[in-house]
């Protein structure tokens, strides 16, 4: 249901169809609220086979996506869990692993040294920066601490692959060289996300048929200020026309349901996490797309994967972030930048949208014919296949195992 699990899913089964053999690790699926999903246990093992990829499923000390001391010991108790199950597994050329958490990146680490095989480590975020930014720890000794293991982990692995060349960057300001780093963006299944007509059967089930639809989808955290799509709503609330769509959930969701309940937005919609197999019905519905971060140097250089998502569906954004979000917005023509957290900013480009429909459409092709130039997972998969073939000692030709820890 999140952005890791989707990259890597995607990823993995390109890599079985281009005959590659991919064992995934990863814990009972739970995320965010930290429940089971049904049909699932927290067992020590579990197994089953997917789209052709083996996937063994470890126990983790199960929590919500939210309190850094819990997700803590969630990510160190797969880290231990991933490593002692790798034993019971046929040795593989090469082990990757991808993390936002070194706990959850380190596991490669171990395996990759008890196992004696190369170790590939993707990173999605900057740790600690990304915690530090939204605030979720401020002690000194601490920070201290994750930054030695963040350094330890780049100088250790065989190659190191970030979704950003941002992050890349700040890699090499940690004294990495530039020939150990190679980029692999995040992308889109251009099959799934696909432009299809307004779905006026759930339109008309959500209340919102021959509305301008304003969508946020994705996680409700720190990092997202949402509190800024509410004091924009309020400044729209005489544009009966205009409904804005929340769809998601997170560590935030429920202060800003309170929030939205205490302004009496009756134009702001919030559903809760909808299966993914049904986002494409929401995206069909949608006019225009939000993406939205707080205001922080860091957050300069990420770029959030529902900017793939929203392109790939043909829908224009207006995007709250700055850096190389906004570069590559830019370069696609398909959307409008405002300062993060500038809710006047954010109404007012939302209702010169709304009234301007055949902008809306020529902003949407714009960014379908950019994401498929650039973006293709297919495309992405085998670039960063390229990378773990290079580090196993294979050539493109040659069936690899490939050993994935992911939580």
């Amino acid at each position: 249901m999140n952005a890791p699990a989707t990259r890597t899913y995607e990823h993995c089964r390109q890599w079985v169809r281009d005959g590659h053999q991919v064992t995934v690790v990863t814990c009972a699926p739970n995320h965010p609220q930290g429940k089971v999903y049904k049909g699932y246990s927290n067992r020590i093992y579990q197994r089953e086979t997917r789209d052709g990829i083996s996937v063994v499923r470890v126990w983790t000390f199960v929590t919500a996506n939210e309190g850094f001391l819990k997700r803590t010991l969630n990510y160190i108790s797969y880290m231990c869990s991933a490593v002692i199950v790798s034993f019971f597994l046929p040795k593989a050329d090469v082990v990757l692993s991808t993390s936002p958490q070194f706990f959850n990146g380190l596991a490669g680490y171990f395996v990759s040294k008890l196992r004696r095989i190369p170790w590939v480590l993707e990173i999605r975020d900057l740790w600690p920066e990304s915690i530090v930014a939204v605030g979720a720890i401020n002690r000194h000794a601490i920070i201290t601490m994750l930054e030695w293991v963040e350094r330890f982990a780049y100088r250790n692995a065989d190659r190191i692959v970030p979704v950003t060349d941002s992050f890349k960057t700040h890699m090499q300001s940690k004294g990495i060289e530039a020939g150990k780093i190679t980029v692999v963006k995040n992308g889109v299944d251009l099959a799934q996300f696909a432009p299809l007509d307004g779905m006026s059967a759930l339109a008309e089930e959500l209340g919102v048929k021959g509305k301008f639809v304003v969508s946020y989808f994705g996680t409700h955290g720190m990092a997202h200020h949402l509190e800024t799509v509410f004091h924009a709503a309020r400044r729209l609330g005489s544009s009966k026309n205009i409904v804005f769509l929340m769809v998601g959930d997170g560590a935030e969701r429920q202060a800003l349901v309170q929030m939205r309940d205490k302004m009496a937005l009756d134009n702001v919609l919030m559903l809760d996490q909808q299966p993914k197999s049904r986002m494409r019905e929401f995206w069909a519905l949608s006019n225009i797309s939000l993406v939205l971060l707080k205001k922080s140097d860091l957050f300069k250089t990420v770029i959030p994967s529902k900017i793939f998502e929203s392109l790939a569906m043909a829908k224009p954004i207006i995007l709250g972030v700055e850096g190389e979000s906004a570069e590559l917005l830019e370069a696609a023509k398909a959307g409008i930048c405002i300062e993060p957290e500038q809710a006047d900013d954010l109404a007012a480009r939302v209702l010169e949208l709304s009234q301007n429909p055949e902008r809306c459409r020529q902003l949407g092709r714009n960014g379908r014919q950019y994401v498929m130039e650039h973006f293709d997972r297919i495309v992405l998969a085998r670039k960063l296949a390229s990378v773990i073939e290079s580090v196993g000692g294979k050539t493109v030709f040659e069936a690899e195992e490939i050993s994935v820890t992911l939580r």
